[in-house]
């Protein structure tokens, strides 16, 4: 098949966006919502929150990346045409001025507006006497004997920091208990602390009033050093790499990650946040911090209010006003589960669809009760790659275990930060019976199935549930995702067969109608946008719409720009980061990115292909992105049934791309103007709870 020429190389930053400053971009969308006042006060607060733990994330993997890549190869030239050198000088530039602006936020907009309304967050020079003896009893009783002042001298070393731990680093002068002079001494506040501390009601002068552990710390931090003169208290907090580096070939993997697990907290520092409200600490004390988390000035950063933000979150939980919150809804269930039918019953008939949060995840959890209590159900088979040890989905897994079930989970070790949790539940699960797998050797299990197998009639039939997001029953009430329930004969068949991939070692029977990661959903994907870019210059109509959380795969880009070069309409909305240009003459002309941040967090992935009027539909489990395709196992289902096509065509594309509320557009240049809705205002998510929900 031939094409036209392309203009530009996809080593040109002119034609790709910076992965790191494309997720950057991301955070400001998500920043730009606490200064919306139709939401409400504390959802903006809670915005503020998830900006904060994003921005530990891109610390804690992709700046970590960035900085190790500078050590071994700071000429190596990335996707989007910059050198590793310029692109990590780039994100530092960008990180501190989003840290500015995430603190400008918080006092300049979100603290004035929660004390209009009664909500107190008290810094220590606003505590009145009754307040301030309340704190220091509050100090003396709970957090005085859990609290370890360490003295920097020969005898005693720098201490270990472990990752995102509150920390406070106190200049001193004076004679120590022993006669001893020091200089600098850490205090670290455990993790178990809570950082956000609501005053009795008797102490209150407002309705809610909050102070802040770091605070009380900073107060009576010299009750640790008697004889010496505090002359400087900073509040910080180390970020390190969030990595686990292994190898597959080892005989243990489980004991591999556990290990692994306790290396990442004190694994190399990727940041440095230190508190600087209270004033400037000298160079030759910050020189100091710098020489022993080994790390240079660049990734210092200074925080112009509390360290770590996002453990705000909390004040949500405290404040009992539904009036600052969302407002409630009920979750609905899809028709075909309301007419008094059981789950197994209604799947025989159709294919269902449950589009989560709108609609309700009991279904899925209904699925795994009954491959746990059911006498016919003889297995059940699901890949774990985030669910958690105490969902009841969990809970009906290990239940099916020990009621005699074969129940074979592939549970992922790799996936980042539920590591653990994973662990614990691969253990539970072998008590019980479960024969445990860890995925595929070299490759993470993404794919999100769950297949039961249940006798009727002397024959087995098979039930099986495909997503888009994860079994997570507390991300289902927050991720917008589509589920499938199926028992078409082809489907089913190639679920089986992607289990038997993952369990068995040899070759399993052929998958029909399923595409697969790492084997052939990367050239499904090419193909289908040359068969609209053909279309497109032969005359014909050709179009594709594709929604997902990241597009950065260079040669789907490529693909994309040349079938906008053709003429073929290419409609992109993407959440995250976007590699991807629009909108630049003779590349990408056709070509729309768009992004929704609202509600929920958009998690769908459905992928749209006109193909002469046939209108091919896929919802999937992977992003475009180098790794989703060639490192990990990912599906990629065909929508068969026509009723459900139509629901995914309008539900997660059209009522998308109609959005005008919460939908930002992104330029030839990378960056996103948010849409002004006018008269005729249209929330895709908002619309989706007016239909879907009770």
């Amino acid at each position: 098949m031939e094409f036209r020429l392309f203009p530009t190389t996809l080593d040109n930053k002119d034609t790709l966006v910076n992965r790191e400053l494309g997720l950057i971009k991301f955070y400001r969308r998500i920043l730009a919502q606490v200064y919306d006042d139709s939401i409400p006060l504390l959802e903006r607060l809670n915005y503020l929150c998830i900006v904060c733990k994003n921005c530990d994330e891109l610390f804690e993997v992709r700046i970590a990346r960035l900085l190790k890549l500078n050590k071994d190869q700071p000429s190596k030239i990335l996707p989007g045409g910059m050198m590793v050198s310029d692109a990590l000088r780039i994100v530092r530039q960008e990180v501190i001025t989003l840290y500015d602006d995430i603190y400008r936020a918080y006092k300049l907009t979100l603290t004035p507006q929660l004390r209009e309304h009664g909500i107190f967050i008290l810094s220590e020079t606003e505590w009145n006497e009754s307040q301030e003896k309340w704190v220091h009893e509050y100090f003396i009783k709970e957090l005085k004997t859990v609290l370890t002042p360490v003295s920097l001298d020969s005898l005693h070393p720098f201490p270990k920091l472990p990752t995102k731990n509150l920390h406070f680093a106190v200049i001193l002068n004076g004679i120590g208990t022993y006669g001893k002079e020091f200089r600098i001494a850490i205090v670290e506040a455990p993790r178990i602390l809570p950082r956000v501390i609501k005053l009795p009601k008797m102490y209150n002068s407002g309705e809610y009033e909050f102070i802040l552990l770091q605070d009380i710390i900073k107060v009576h931090i010299g009750e640790f050093f008697c004889g010496s003169k505090v002359e400087g208290c900073y509040p910080f907090r180390v970020t390190r790499n969030a990595e686990i580096n292994f190898k597959y070939n080892v005989k243990n993997l489980r004991s591999l990650v556990t290990r692994e697990i306790q290396n990442r907290k004190y694994a190399e520092c990727s940041r440095l946040e230190l508190d600087v409200t209270c004033g400037m600490p000298n160079s030759d004390f910050i020189n100091i911090l710098l020489k022993q988390l080994n790390i240079c000035e660049y990734d210092l950063y200074f925080a112009h209010g509390p360290v770590n933000l996002s453990r705000l979150q909390v004040i949500l939980k405290m404040v009992n006003k539904s009036k600052y919150r969302f407002p409630l809804y009920k979750p609905s269930l899809p028709n075909e589960l309301k007419h008094g039918k059981t789950l197994f019953e209604a799947m025989q008939k159709n294919d269902i669809l449950i589009h989560t949060p709108y609609q309700s995840f009991d279904p899925v959890i209904e699925m795994t009760r009954l491959a746990a209590e059911d006498p016919d159900v003889v297995a059940v088979k699901m890949t774990v790659y985030r669910t958690g040890t105490d969902s009841q989905l969990a809970q009906n897994l290990i239940t099916a275990a020990a009621n005699g079930k074969q129940v074979v989970a592939s549970i992922e070790l790799f996936a980042r930060f539920d590591e653990e949790a994973n662990i614990e539940l691969a253990n539970l699960l072998e008590k019980a019976g479960a024969h445990v797998v860890y995925g595929v050797m070299g490759y993470k299990v993404h794919a999100k199935m769950l297949l039961v197998v249940r006798r009727e009639n002397s024959t087995l039939r098979y039930y099986v549930h495909l997503g888009t997001g994860n079994y997570h029953q507390e991300s289902a009430k927050g991720y917008s995702d589509f589920g499938l329930l199926t028992t078409n004969s082809f489907i089913v068949s190639d679920v089986d067969n992607i289990f038997a991939q993952i369990t068995g070692l040899g070759k399993s029977g052929i998958v029909e109608k399923i595409y697969q990661a790492p084997f052939n959903l990367f050239n499904f994907i090419l193909q289908s946008i040359e068969i609209e870019t053909a279309n497109a210059l032969n005359g014909k109509r050709a179009k594709i719409i594709a929604k997902m959380n990241t597009l950065q795969e260079s040669q789907i880009i490529e693909a994309l720009y040349k079938a906008s070069q053709s003429g073929v309409k290419i409609i992109l909305i993407v959440r995250g980061a976007c590699a991807l240009r629009p909108g630049i003459k003779g590349v990408s002309d056709n070509i729309e990115v768009r992004s929704i941040i609202g509600r929920f967090l958009e998690h769908h992935r459905v992928f749209y292909f006109y193909n002469l009027g046939a209108e091919d539909v896929y919802i999937s489990s992977a992003d475009w992105m180098k790794r989703n395709f060639f490192r990990r196992v990912e599906t990629c289902i065909p929508i068969l049934d026509k009723q459900v096509k139509r629901r995914i065509i309008n539900e997660g594309l059209k009522y998308y791309i109609k959005d005008n509320a919460n939908a930002w557009i992104m330029d030839e240049n990378g960056n996103y103007i948010k849409v002004k809705p006018g008269k005729n205002r249209f929330a895709a998510q908002e619309e989706l709870l007016k239909q879907l929900t009770c």
